[in-house]
């Protein structure tokens, strides 16, 4: 494994794309302690102290994806969440109106005019957030010493800037470093959090060093692993649909006559159905979060305790949104038919099946077979958080959300390594064997 990882450092322009992507991301967390000015940011972080507060609004979802940054009052408070979804938005229009379909099939131009219409979007979002972030703000007693026009001029037209800036960052180490910028800035902010979290879990544990305690610590740590390694084998789960292609005459050269396959994954949707789920349940005490403090037992305070994280109704309807989410979004992304109709155009049929309407038919059987485990396997992880405080005391939020993106994005960035090792004739990274050769430039 040393030796793989040095192997990645002999290859110059591997080498060089590493290490501009570590910068950007250093860059990224040195600009997450720059603070908003006119927020007070000790006063932010009280109110982010309490866990009811933090856990069951839209906020600390917010504050999960942007790594501890809007709890900060940071410029970068907003993070790329504006870009995400509008890119998500953007898909999803592009299965409705003609228009965004029609770009989506257009090839390079039409990804150039979508990310254009991305980037606006962004800037309309980003304003819309900021606007209803500062207004937010001034409402907290204390977090806004001096709230008027200044502070929410100057608070919009730095939140938005931050957005832009975060959004520039991702797109250069896509362009210019490995992986997938915008997925990297979201499993930075995520994975900084871990490293205080586990202080904190060891620092509870030396406190009080009964048998008790390190017993449940050691078994917390192996249900991690085991939670972590059950997400990577779910994510890269997949079900091989053969495809026979006809062999193709075109001038002097025969195309196709090979068996392939199609590869549907299990998890489909990713963690989009959690997003989803977790920011309409949390809607209703994000309101009321930001009307004021209610008395105890009144009907507002009530209607926080049921659509708050442990409560019954929460859980079921949590679970019921996860697998309605996954097939939703499923079917947005695959379209069978359309499938159907590219193996017809390139000569490919599934041995068994009729082409046209009967293949689109058993695509879609198939998918609905394998997004069902998928999805309640998801909601069980994102079910794990309450469970990990619930049972292990866990100080720090582990699993759910959180982990599937980690996951995703650290296997997504080493098969890029992977590849580039292969290219230049090396073992894989994620394979075994020797070093079987060394490129001239390496």
């Amino acid at each position: 494994m040393i030796e793989k990882i040095m192997t990645i450092f002999r290859i110059p322009d591997l080498k060089k794309k590493l290490l501009f992507t570590a910068l950007f991301l250093v860059l990224y967390r040195l600009g997450s302690f720059v603070p908003v000015p006119g927020v007070d940011a000790t006063a932010l972080g009280a109110f982010f102290a309490g866990a009811a507060e933090k856990g069951n609004t839209l906020f600390g979802l917010l504050d999960l994806f942007v790594g501890g940054n809007f709890e900060r009052a940071s410029v970068f408070a907003l993070g790329i969440m504006p870009y995400i979804t509008a890119s998500i938005v953007l898909q999803l229009l592009g299965s409705i109106i003609p228009y965004f379909e029609k770009l989506k099939k257009e090839g390079a131009d039409g990804q150039k005019k979508l990310n254009q219409i991305t980037r606006y979007a962004t800037v309309g979002l980003a304003a819309f957030n900021a606007i209803t972030i500062t207004t937010w703000l001034s409402s907290l007693v204390g977090v806004v010493p001096n709230p008027g026009f200044l502070f929410h001029f100057t608070g919009i037209v730095t939140l938005v800037t931050g957005t832009m800036v975060v959004m520039w960052l991702g797109e250069q180490i896509t362009e210019h470093g490995i992986g997938n910028g915008i997925s990297l800035i979201i499993f930075a902010g995520i994975i900084a959090r871990y490293p205080a979290g586990f202080v904190q879990m060891f620092k509870l544990l030396a406190a009080n060093p009964s048998f008790e305690n390190i017993l449940r610590t050691a078994v917390a740590i192996v249900v991690m692993v085991l939670v972590t390694g059950s997400v990577i084998f779910v994510t890269e789960a997949i079900r091989k649909i053969p495809v026979q292609y006809a062999k193709r005459i075109v001038g002097r050269r025969v195309y196709g006559g090979q068996s392939t396959f199609i590869p549907l994954r299990v998890n489909t949707a990713g963690v989009i159905p959690i997003i989803f789920a977790q920011s309409i349940l949390m809607f209703p005490a994000t309101i009321i979060t930001m009307i004021g403090k209610q008395a105890e037992g009144s009907f507002w305070m009530t209607l926080q305790r049921m659509f708050s994280p442990g409560h019954w109704l929460y859980t079921i309807l949590y679970v019921a949104m996860i697998i309605f989410f996954a097939y939703f979004y499923t079917a947005i992304v695959l379209n069978p038919t359309e499938m159907a109709e590219n193996m017809i155009k390139y000569g490919g049929h599934i041995p068994g099946k009729k082409p046209g309407k009967k293949t689109a038919e058993y695509i879609s059987r198939v998918l609905t077979r394998i997004t069902l485990p998928g999805a309640v396997f998801f909601a069980f992880i994102a079910l794990v958080p309450e469970l990990m405080t619930a049972l292990f005391k866990l100080p720090f939020y582990f699993g759910g959300t959180g982990i599937i993106i980690v996951v995703g994005v650290a296997l997504d960035t080493l098969q890029q390594i992977e590849s580039h090792l292969v290219m230049r004739h090396y073992d894989g990274f994620m394979k075994k064997g020797k070093l079987r050769g060394r490129s001239s430039g390496g």
